[in-house]
């Protein structure tokens, strides 16, 4: 006998649970005759008697039941059991999540999803890294988990998500001598800003659109992120550009405001990323699930 297929392995198997050739035929579905012709081969196989008669039914040799371990192990392989991911318990789980994300959605988004975080899965944790170039790669070999914000690098292989619709506004601080309550295309133009120099996120298109309107800003300021945009306009009277979603944020302190954009800028879609590699990955599903319901409330 050059070879065992997958009956032979379950011929072991239920025999070895079963203990008599009838079971074992009925479970297979063959006939007796034809078990016992698969029990000869297999025997002379493995040189070994395998089964051997007793008043208790048919009985594993030392040898059967050597191979017990490997015969559960393939025909969990080939039932599917063998390699499934495992379970993910958030209640108990210590996992640490990897998550890319502009410096914008650290402000906006991190507290929310950690507040939702520390209710349903106090032991997990996460790592943040910043949404750039590098990111399809890390979702890629697994080097993150997931990825928020406004890109146009995911191409094949990534699945997306949209979580909520963005569009710019207008910071401006409480007290500011001219800007009351509107904003006139002429302030817009008169008074100076602070302009907010970002990479590969949504702010390319502001910069295309403001472009494409014909207006010229007067910029006394150039900034790297977000971060410390309310102090500077809280404390002068620039203006400055930023996300609904963070505008809401900044202007909860009460020392700035937010108004409208006296032209049309264009709104965008902020979305989860995730690799094909991790679709199935049952923390991850969950982690997925859970950034969805912040937004969805």
């Amino acid at each position: 006998m050059s070879k065992l297929d997958l009956t032979d392995l379950r011929l072991l198997q239920s025999l070895g649970r079963t203990g008599t050739v009838s079971a074992t035929a009925d479970e297979l579905g063959l006939s007796q005759p034809s078990v016992s012709i698969r029990l000869g081969r297999l025997r002379r196989h493995f040189k070994d008697p395998l089964f051997v008669r007793t008043s208790a039914g048919m009985v594993p040799t030392p040898r059967a039941a050597s191979l017990t371990p490997a015969l559960q192990g393939a025909l969990a392989l080939f039932d599917g059991r063998e390699g499934r991911e495992p379970d993910f318990d958030p209640a108990t789980s210590d996992r640490v999540f990897r998550i890319c994300m502009t410096n914008t959605g650290q402000m906006v988004v991190l507290a929310r999803l950690l507040n939702r975080l520390a209710d349903v899965a106090p032991h997990v944790r996460l790592e943040v890294r910043d949404l750039d170039p590098d990111t399809p790669r890390r979702l890629e070999t697994g080097d993150a988990d997931l990825a928020m914000g406004y890109t146009t690098s995911m191409q094949a292989g990534f699945h997306q998500q949209t979580l909520f619709s963005e569009h710019y506004v207008c910071l401006v601080r409480a007290g500011h001598p001219r800007v009351k309550s509107r904003l006139t295309k002429s302030q817009f133009l008169s008074e100076s800003h602070v302009a907010v120099m970002t990479t590969g996120t949504a702010h390319w298109l502001l910069d295309k659109a403001i472009d494409d309107a014909g207006i010229a800003r007067k910029t006394a300021l150039w900034v790297p992120s977000f971060l410390g945009l309310e102090e500077i306009v809280a404390r002068t009277d620039l203006l400055a550009l930023a996300p609904i979603h963070l505008a809401r944020l900044l202007a909860a302190h009460g020392t700035i405001r937010y108004l409208a954009v006296p032209f049309e800028l264009p709104s965008y879609l902020v979305r989860q990323y995730w690799h094909e590699r991790y679709h199935r990955d049952a923390g991850c599903k969950w982690l997925r699930a859970m950034a969805a319901s912040v937004f969805r409330e």
